[in-house]
């Protein structure tokens, strides 16, 4: 397998949340790293917009809550908690119907034990999230009453589609963005873009396209930047971001075969010094000419539109691709996966945690994670949004290729025609059953077999022994940490059964004491309580605890 590098290309990326992960994955692939955080997330004044959302929701006034982004998600619990219960909302919208757009606010709702009813597939623009909603609610869509989450700023094109394809549209802003405090950071990027002190740029969100753009204009170097970028090579992540570079005259490059940050970053690697090349040898052609470079031979680019400007996206797939492991150290490889493990957080956290950082290692088109629970493997996480399967997928041990490597404790690696492995067997609604490539390894903990994680591709792809090790010393490190997530989410999840049921038991003992009841009678007036408040058993018992705490007090005073 190809090595990818920059090979000391200067790589300048807007980043803000995950500065150093990007500085990193830029140094490993042998390129100099200049990272600037471009926007800062702030609140709202006014959280008038989500408490009214809230109050729609449990007026039963809302049938469908778009999801766009996993902060926006969290972001929107916190508001409302400050009004409502968090159990009080989140029954509530359990009882609608949830769409979101890709994996990161499917992985916030799964934290909270909600499912989406469709999602966004890849690149997960507007237009995937209308697509998925009109597979899903059909003729119907027009008779839903619709809440969009937004996160930043509005999507006038998804608003206007919205509005003309349901009932209603209902706009819930939970953050904006901002500029950064310090500019300074900013303006050198301009000055380096301008200068071409820069080889390559990374956009990753149309929100980095625009803050640059306002500190070029603020210093009056809009025509010198342009003029700057037809000397740099500039990488897109996607067709939101395409677009938005697009409307201010700034063709990209290349964008990656999948709108991932480790798949931006390994192509970028791979592709930069040949782009460069090309570009610095037309720099002196008119602007109109510049942009319509031929493709070198054997170059693995297609493109994506039949405009002038169409814009190459990578072959999914390529022989070439490198995995983060290239040029890794030992000790670098094992402080990262330690700094990624080190909190403590609960199953699911840790579960997702490992699956980013596989795929960010060993980049692929689907990754899929089962603990072995009893004489069964249940998927618990998975890197493409299956809400509807995740925590409910069950295999048995030694069926299909992952069963069998779990039951005979061995990584299996198939370059292609994975479904023809006689070991094979099809599951239903999983639809990377037919890719073509796969690598699957044990997850160890004290010689035993605790799970297996599973790693796919659409198109043929031999893995090297180095990415076989590689996923199979992840199996073994991170084998340890999942047992003890598994096993403090059980000891928490009994420990608030006790909780409930000591709670509970009280509570039927004031109600048997002060109305003379036998303590079924007591159970069943707490059971009609909840259901017509539509609160938990525990919330009804601790209303009357409080309560009776509350009378105690006023005797004594």
């Amino acid at each position: 397998m190809a090595h990818a590098s920059f090979d000391g290309l200067r790589v300048l990326s807007l980043e803000s949340r995950r500065a150093k992960e990007v500085e990193k994955l830029i140094r490993t692939y042998g390129g100099q790293p200049f990272v600037v955080p471009f926007m800062r997330e702030v609140k709202l004044e006014s959280n008038h917009a989500a408490l009214d959302f809230a109050d729609r929701l449990m007026r039963g006034e809302l049938d469908v809550v778009i999801f766009m982004t996993g902060v926006g998600v969290r972001a929107l619990l916190e508001i409302v908690e400050t009004r409502y219960s968090r159990t009080e909302f989140l029954e509530a919208l359990g009882r609608i119907k949830i769409v979101t757009r890709g994996s990161k606010p499917e992985a916030a709702l799964r934290e909270l034990k909600l499912r989406s009813v469709a999602t966004a597939s890849e690149p997960t623009t507007w237009h995937e999230l209308m697509s998925a909603m009109h597979a899903y609610f059909g003729d119907s869509l027009k008779d839903q009453r619709i809440a969009l989450q937004e996160y930043g700023a509005s999507n006038p094109e998804l608003l206007a589609e919205l509005t003309e394809c349901s009932a209603s549209v209902f706009k819930v802003p939970v953050y904006q963005w901002a500029l950064p405090h310090d500019l300074k950071p900013l303006r050198e990027c301009v000055h380096g873009l301008t200068h071409a002190s820069v080889d390559v740029v990374l956009f990753t969100t149309a929100v980095q396209v625009i803050h640059l753009m306002l500190i070029a204009q603020e210093m009056n170097q809009v025509a010198e930047m342009l003029a700057g970028l037809r000397s740099v090579v500039v990488v897109s992540v996607g067709p939101t971001t395409t677009a938005e570079l697009l409307h201010y005259g700034i063709p990209p490059d290349f964008e990656p075969s999948r709108p991932k940050m480790g798949f931006l970053i390994n192509e970028a690697a791979q592709y930069s010094a040949q782009v460069l090349q090309g570009k610095r040898q037309r720099a002196s052609l008119p602007p109109e000419e510049e942009f319509e470079p031929a493709p070198a031979p054997g170059e693995p680019l297609t493109h994506v539109a039949q405009s002038r400007h169409a814009v190459r996206r990578v072959a999914e797939s390529t022989p070439t691709m490198a995995g983060f492991s290239d040029g890794l150290s030992s000790f670098d490889f094992l402080h990262e996966i330690s700094r990624r493990l080190a909190a403590s957080d609960p199953l699911h956290t840790v579960l997702d945690r490992i699956l980013e950082f596989v795929t960010t290692m060993i980049p692929c088109d689907s990754c899929f994670l089962y603990t072995l629970e009893g004489e069964k493997l249940v998927l618990r996480a998975s890197r493409n949004p299956h809400a509807d399967i995740v925590d409910s997928l069950g295999i048995k041990l030694g069926q299909g290729i992952t069963g069998w490597v779990a039951e005979h404790r061995e990584p299996v690696a198939i370059a292609s025609r994975a479904s023809e492995d006689p070991r094979f067997s099809k599951f239903k609604n999983i639809p990377e059953d037919t890719f073509e490539a796969m690598l699957c390894t044990p997850i160890v903990c004290a010689t035993r077999v605790i799970g297996v994680i599973n790693l796919q591709h659409r198109l043929s792809y031999s893995h090297s022994s180095v990415e076989v090790r590689l996923l199979s010393l992840i199996g073994y490190l991170v084998g340890a940490e999942i047992e003890r997530a598994r096993l403090d989410t059980e000891n928490l999840q009994l420990a608030d059964r006790l909780e409930t049921r000591k709670a509970i038991d009280r509570a039927k003992g004031l109600l048997q004491r002060d109305l003379s009841i036998s303590e079924s009678d007591a159970y069943r007036m707490m059971q009609r309580e909840s259901r017509q408040r539509r609160k938990t058993m525990r919330e009804i018992a601790e209303a009357l605890l409080l309560n009776e705490e509350m009378k105690r007090s006023t005797s004594v005073a």
